[in-house]
């Protein structure tokens, strides 16, 4: 296949190629490089000096190995500034070399392959001297920058960090491990980061630009991803990544990470399987969704279940799932589809279940009336730092609605929706841990009753400062959900689940 202005120059007649890294055998000792052919040394070369080298005197695997330590992460990227200038160069005339429409007909790994031999090409043509290393670093380098999403891929690859943080072209942040370090990474410029951003909002149908500075999308694995781009954001674009885990965390799981314990975490499972209505509170980053996660792997998989999420992440493994996701508003201002469009909707589908990816405004009174209304076991999320204020919020959302009720008549509302609150947190030391699972009892007055089925105490710190603690039972002999669990046949288990907290 011809890529059009490539065949001008990249087909004429080449001396026969050299081994990467070696010098020319008619001039062993080249002079400085014209200017336009890469970038020249920053001192002019002294009579009898070696070759200067334009890429980083030592390659780096932008792959770590997987054993190697979480926290020296931030080393992914150690190049030097006259690696970047080469790429430039090569960049540029890859760009005014190949026909990208045509490439855009490729699949991904013929494109790959068509992009890394031109870039060979061009690589032999101006006589840009590295080694067998270093070209392949730069050949990935530049694929990424043309297929994929650039310097982003070598963090997006790694399954161990949650966050990725970019505040403009020269800083990136990442969390691991529960803390936040920055790395080298670090983008062309700043247009090179904003067209990375629209490309990856527009395959989710949406936009960034100056007239849209601001977007939810996700990428093509469920990740969360946030743009707010300049005149807002000062220092250039900003782009936030939430990302999820490539093997999806199960209720096993977070008990082999001390989230929370054996008898907890077969509270939670019994929890699930019986249908309570369920809140999970927590703070940003302390792992409500991936608790919801868990939780609904629990649902009968016999059952129509519906997500409704402002950005599609749930990872929900039932056959029989609906997913729905909310619409911003187009340039004209109209065409917005919101959350409670899309709970009241949900309404007409005939669900069993409805699951909210977060609760943030008066959709919070659809979904109370959807759990009052035969739909039990439907679940949400919200960011509060209490079972009690998670409760609050709830009520203050609905509030916000516009909704003319009397406190009492809401609060009420609350108590014969809402079942159970699980409380997830993030502690000092960057670890995530279910602090408490809380009953919705009733109403005495005008105050909502709640009981801790189930807390975690901490103990203090070990050597390492890490927290350490158990999960304990709060000596409750029958919670108010045991007659749930006993219509699904579930009591025993309850009963050895809550004996075990105790002990």
């Amino acid at each position: 296949m011809s890529f059009g202005k490539r065949s001008a120059t990249a087909r004429q007649p080449q001396p026969a190629p050299r081994p990467a890294g070696q010098a020319p055998a008619a001039q062993p000792k080249p002079p400085a490089r014209p200017q336009g052919q890469g970038t020249p040394p920053k001192q002019p070369p002294k009579p009898g000096a070696q070759p200067p080298r334009t890429a980083a005197s030592k390659p780096v695997d932008l792959k770590p190995p997987p054993d190697m330590e979480a926290e020296k992460i931030h080393k992914v990227d150690t190049r030097s500034e006259e690696y970047y200038a080469t790429k430039t160069t090569i960049f540029n005339a890859l760009i005014d070399t190949i026909d990208l429409g045509q490439l855009a007909q490729l699949d991904a790994a013929s494109a790959r392959e068509e992009i890394r031999d031109i870039v060979v090409e061009i690589i032999s043509i101006k006589n840009v001297v590295m080694s067998i290393s270093e070209q392949e670093h730069l050949l990935d380098d530049i694929c990424n920058d043309v297929l994929g999403y650039g310097p982003l891929e070598p963090l997006l690859a790694r399954d161990d960090i949650a966050d990725i943080m970019v505040n403009g072209a020269d800083t990136t942040y990442i969390e691991v491990n529960g803390k936040i370090e920055r790395t080298n990474i670090r983008f062309r410029d700043n247009a090179q980061l904003m067209n990375i951003c629209q490309r990856i909002v527009s395959q989710v149908g949406r936009r960034v630009d100056e007239s849209s500075p601001i977007c939810d999308a996700r990428l093509l694995d469920g990740s969360r991803v946030n743009v707010i781009a300049p005149p807002l954001a000062i220092d250039g674009p900003t782009l936030t990544i939430r990302k999820f885990k490539k093997d999806k965390l199960r209720l096993a799981d977070l008990v082999k990470f001390n989230s929370i314990s054996e008898a907890g975490a077969e509270i939670l499972r019994i929890i699930g399987h019986s249908r309570c209505n369920v809140l999970i509170s927590g703070g940003t980053g302390s792992g409500k969704t991936t608790l919801l996660n868990c939780l609904t792997g629990f649902i009968d998989p016999t059952e129509r279940v519906i997500t409704c999420e402002d950005s599609a992440e749930l990872q929900l493994q039932q056959p029989h799932v609906v997913r729905l996701e909310t619409r911003p508003p187009n340039i004209e201002g109209s065409g917005e589809v919101s959350m409670r469009d899309l709970v009241k909707n949900c309404l007409r589908m005939r669900p069993e279940r409805i699951i909210v990816g977060e609760v943030r405004g008066p959709e919070a009174f659809d979904l109370l009336q959807a759990m009052n209304t035969g739909h039990d076991g439907s679940m949400g999320t919200l960011h509060a730092n209490s079972p009690r204020e998670a409760l609050s919020r709830v009520e203050s959302m609905i509030t916000m609605g516009g909704f003319s009720l009397p406190a009492k008549t809401i609060r009420e509302m609350i108590v014969g929706s809402i079942d159970v609150v699980v409380q997830a947190s993030r502690l000092r030391d960057g670890s995530r841990r279910i602090m408490c699972v809380t009953e919705v009892m009733g109403l005495e007055g005008d105050t909502i009753i709640l009981q801790d089925v189930l807390k975690f105490e901490m103990d203090g710190e070990d050597e390492d400062g890490k927290v350490s603690g158990r999960h304990r039972g709060t000596g409750i002999g029958r919670p108010r959900f045991w007659e749930r669990a006993s219509y699904f046949n579930l009591e025993r288990d309850l009963a050895s689940a809550i004996d075990a907290l105790d002990a």
